[in-house]
């Protein structure tokens, strides 16, 4: 999600990325696709893709909107990340026109141990910027962007910040146990909190998908949960999962829009068949400074079936 003036754009998974406008966060207007077909460079990164672009981040930096998207084949790490980018999110303006930027960054199976999908990107103190990505295998990544944050920096610098369990004798071509994917990082006050999604996504009554959070000092880590563990060790503090009435809460981002902050994800509602719906929860801040949302009755929260 992303605010230009008093409208709000929100970019979902589906073919070609479909958004949506709205005044309120609550009313969503489709605006149609960011891509009228599919990316140039999508079939030789990813030979099973199906035109079903995956997990949008949208970034604002040096005068223009950045949309960074994952094209991949379900359970393979034949993945790549591209970006592409406009002056406008507006598409009612004469300066709209999204201009893909290419591959960003590819996995390869057999080569690298981790897939490309689901990024998000961080600006440092510095105004250095890192993209955070990864889905299962051997976790999210942090890698370090080149100033126009549309290619990698030179010479290269990668961190690993979040994991989980991988049973050693996994074979490399399997995206074995490790659930964990959909990294977010959000700065408050001096911290970077790094969010992640555990569990497995969108299998309806059968998801398990839920929240964790762990922060730094710096935007390389390493992030720490509540007790102190390294979220590169399998920690991770639980920020928000389902209830009887919601499922599988999962692959936030997060967002202060006019002096209050906002969890962004999706979730099923099982009495209406398990429709995946957007959420948009206000995050508060504990004593300690780490994020809380109420988890006491989630049908009190705005959801919303989009169009």
């Amino acid at each position: 999600m992303a605010k230009q003036g008093n409208k709000y754009y929100l970019f979902s998974t589906g073919p070609g990325i479909t958004f949506y406008s709205s005044s309120d966060m609550l009313h969503w207007k489709p605006e149609g696709r960011v891509f009228p077909g599919q990316p140039a460079w999508a079939k030789g990164a990813a030979p099973t893709f199906d035109d079903h672009i995956w997990a949008p981040d949208i970034q604002y930096h040096d005068g223009r909107y950045l949309l960074y998207y994952s094209v991949s084949g379900f359970g393979k790490n034949t993945s790549g990340i591209g970006v592409t980018s406009n002056a406008t999110l507006d598409p009612r303006s004469p300066d709209y026109r999204w201009q893909d930027q290419g591959m960003v960054l590819q996995s390869v199976p057999g080569r690298d141990l981790w897939n490309a999908i689901d990024a998000n990107v961080v600006e440092d103190e510095r105004g250095t910027g890192w993209m955070s990505f990864g889905s299962f295998w051997s976790g999210i990544k942090l890698v370090k962007l080149d100033p126009t944050w549309t290619k990698l920096a030179e010479p290269q610098e990668w961190h690993t910040v979040a994991r989980r369990e991988r049973p050693a004798f996994t074979p490399d071509e399997q995206a074995g146990p490790a659930e964990i994917e959909g990294p977010f990082i959000f700065k408050k006050n001096g911290w970077y909190y790094l969010f992640v999604s555990w569990g497995k996504c969108c299998q309806g009554p059968n998801s398990t998908y839920h929240v964790v959070v762990g922060r730094s000092r710096a935007a390389t880590g390493p992030y720490l949960d509540r007790l102190g563990k390294d979220m590169a060790q399998g920690g991770g503090s639980l920020v928000i999962q389902g209830d009887r009435d919601w499922k599988a809460l999962g692959h936030n981002s997060a967002y202060t829009f006019d002096g209050k902050d906002w969890l962004v994800l999706h979730a099923y509602e099982t009495a209406d068949k398990y429709k995946q719906k957007l959420k948009v929860l206000e995050m508060k801040w504990d004593a300690q400074g780490w994020p809380t949302v109420e988890q006491k009755d989630l049908s009190r929260y705005q959801s919303v079936q989009l169009p």
